[in-house]
């Protein structure tokens, strides 16, 4: 084997988002939950290429992608997206070559705190993660429900939803929002979301204040959703359920923080079930995630 690992190229991004997908519902089949990932137009890796090529990798025999590896970085935040191997070429030390890549990247980022969301039954991912000091901090749960089960017995929206805009004021208010939330403002990224149409932002209002946001995908999907006090959450999510049932989609999904427990307690109650479960690791100190619900493993 003549293993090259470079950086990744615009070019690479459908043949690597192939081979992810392959490598998950390899896994996702063998313990149980049936094929999960579909294939999807690289969009976010895309935008990452463009934002920071240093995130993005590839490791490639004689110009056949064996393995990907995406990482971004918002203020001292570095994210490790995605890291897999094609399923044939597992156990040659792929894994390790792309990991070594992505730390340098954090390394050179000056990021103060790592983390990731992988497979809670991944053992061989979660020992090549704590081998470079990140490690456990709680589950993160993909609730889902029928729309018609979720609005049984749903309460009018506790709160006001105003569209994000993109102006220069509702930016500073959002990133008010995550550095409360998740200590780092992401605006890029909400830069991102708005450039989607398939997805529709809100700022959350108590009385004249803003007190959080969200996002609700066309398909019904809950996330990323932050709030600036924890005691804010489970109105936050119960207007955002609201939002998304009032859509014409056939289920309605939130990934849970275990952390989360006004959330969770709301999912549970409007009959929403867990149908995939999902692990935060991070670098000590980071991760206590009270205040917000990621959007998927990649995005966080």
């Amino acid at each position: 084997m003549s293993l090259v690992c470079r950086p990744a190229r615009a070019d690479d991004l459908a043949a690597a988002d192939a081979l992810v997908v392959a490598s998950i519902n390899d896994l996702t089949v063998r313990h149980g939950f049936g094929p999960m990932a579909m294939a999807s137009p690289p969009s976010f890796q895309l935008f990452s290429l463009q934002d920071d090529p240093d995130g993005l990798w590839v490791a490639e025999d004689r110009g056949e992608i064996l393995g990907f590896a995406w990482s971004w970085v918002c203020g001292d935040v570095w994210f490790l997206a995605q890291l897999f191997v094609d399923t044939a070429r597992q156990g040659q030390g792929i894994g390790n070559e792309l990991m070594e890549r992505t730390m340098e990247h954090a390394r050179k980022s000056g990021a103060i705190h790592k983390a990731l969301i992988t497979f809670t039954f991944n053992r061989v991912s979660q020992g090549l993660y704590m081998r470079h000091g990140l490690f456990p901090k709680m589950p993160i749960y993909l609730f889902n429900a029928a729309r018609e089960r979720v609005t049984q017995a749903l309460p009018e929206p506790p709160l006001r939803a105003i569209a994000i805009d993109g102006s220069t004021t509702t930016m500073e208010k959002l990133a008010e929002i995550d550095t409360c939330a998740i200590g780092v403002s992401r605006e890029k990224h909400h830069r991102y979301l708005l450039s989607d149409p398939a997805i529709t932002g809100v700022l959350l209002y108590a009385g004249s204040g803003s007190i959080g946001y969200s996002y609700i995908s066309s398909n019904g999907h809950i996330g990323p959703l932050a709030v600036r006090r924890p005691d804010s959450l489970r109105d936050a999510f119960a207007t955002a359920l609201r939002l998304a049932a009032d859509r014409s989609v056939e289920k309605v999904s939130a990934f849970l923080p275990g952390t989360c427990d006004s959330a969770l307690s709301l999912a549970v109650n409007q009959g929403m079930r867990i149908s995939f479960p999902m692990l935060l690791m991070a670098s000590p100190g980071y991760g206590d995630w009270t205040q917000y619900l990621p959007r998927n493993p990649g995005f966080m």
